[in-house]
């Protein structure tokens, strides 16, 4: 009997030893199990009340992901293509967002060129199509048939092209927030409403580029913090022990930005009425303008 339940005894220590043999790909990539940001819950803004609000204003502003600053939002690069080689333990903002988008995790908005205000959410059939992706029927001749004697006409099959939506093309994200002063907590807050990425346009006719960028989707931003909690960034002081999320980023506004547009009565861009070094100027201004309303509520 004794001699059975060692046997016993030894099976199950040895299909353990097996089993614990069984790494993941992110165990085989690390040196110890990272489960920092796997279950990060979303920190809660404080509560606002309308009769908290002393003074507010929306504004646009547009992150350049050519800057080096804000490279954590561009790579890794993936263009869209199954197999592709990718970093495990980050994606691209694009990636993480459009990703969430095709689950079903986050609802994306259309006609984003001309309505910022999330009206319209997309049908699968435009969320498939974002970017150019697109799938299409093309007829293929096998000339090898032909070769052999075989009518061209007869050696035609159709098959079904599909072209990906090409991720590394989103070089700037577009981002609406409002700027409020809080007389509860005394101070001057910024939520961001929405986030959209926007890809450089180009001539339908020659496929040159333009130059001008145009939004692909707008996303409700506060319910994209739920998937965005949970997205590690990389660390530009190089140090991946301390891992940010995008909603870190975000949230201690650990990036560069431009203004591109203030609430006005005509609904303007700066780009309409001014230009070049004079847009910049105007945008600067608009970020001194909001700094001084904070600054000057106080008495000394």
């Amino acid at each position: 009997m004794k001699k059975v339940i060692l046997l016993v005894a030894t099976i199950f220590t040895y299909v353990g030893v097996n089993a614990q043999d069984v790494l993941t790909t992110e165990q085989m990539n690390s040196v110890y199990k990272k489960e920092k940001h796997h279950e990060k819950k979303v920190q809660h803004y404080a509560p606002l009340r309308q009769a908290d609000v002393m003074w507010s204003r929306k504004v646009w502003r547009e992150i350049d992901l050519r800057q080096k600053i804000n490279h954590p939002f561009y790579y890794p690069e993936n263009n869209g293509i199954v197999g592709a080689a990718v970093t495990g333990d980050r994606k691209s903002l694009i990636d993480v967002v459009y990703s969430a988008i095709k689950e079903g995790s986050i609802t994306a908005y259309g006609n984003a060129v001309y309505d910022d205000e999330m009206r319209v959410p997309m049908t699968q059939q435009e969320i498939n199509s974002v970017g150019g992706a697109k799938e299409e029927i093309i007829e293929v001749t096998d000339w090898d048939a032909v070769a052999l004697g075989a009518d061209p006409e007869d050696a035609k099959t159709t098959k079904t092209n599909i072209v990906p939506f090409n991720r590394n093309t989103v070089k700037k994200w577009r981002l609406k927030e409002e700027w409020f002063f809080d007389k509860q907590r005394s101070v001057m807050d910024v939520r961001i409403l929405a986030i959209a990425p926007l890809q450089e346009d180009k001539d339908e006719v020659n496929g040159q580029l333009l130059g001008t960028f145009s939004p692909l989707f707008w996303v409700y931003f506060p319910e994209a913090r739920e998937i965005l909690i949970n997205a590690e960034v990389f660390n530009l002081v190089k140090n991946d022990a301390e891992r940010r999320t995008y909603d870190d980023i975000f949230w201690k506004r650990m990036f560069s930005s431009t203004i591109t547009k203030e609430a006005n009565v005509m609904d303007r861009k700066i780009n309409e009425y001014m230009v070049g070094l004079d847009a910049l100027l105007e945008a600067q201004r608009i970020k001194t303008e909001i700094f001084n309303m904070e600054h000057d509520l106080w008495e000394y």
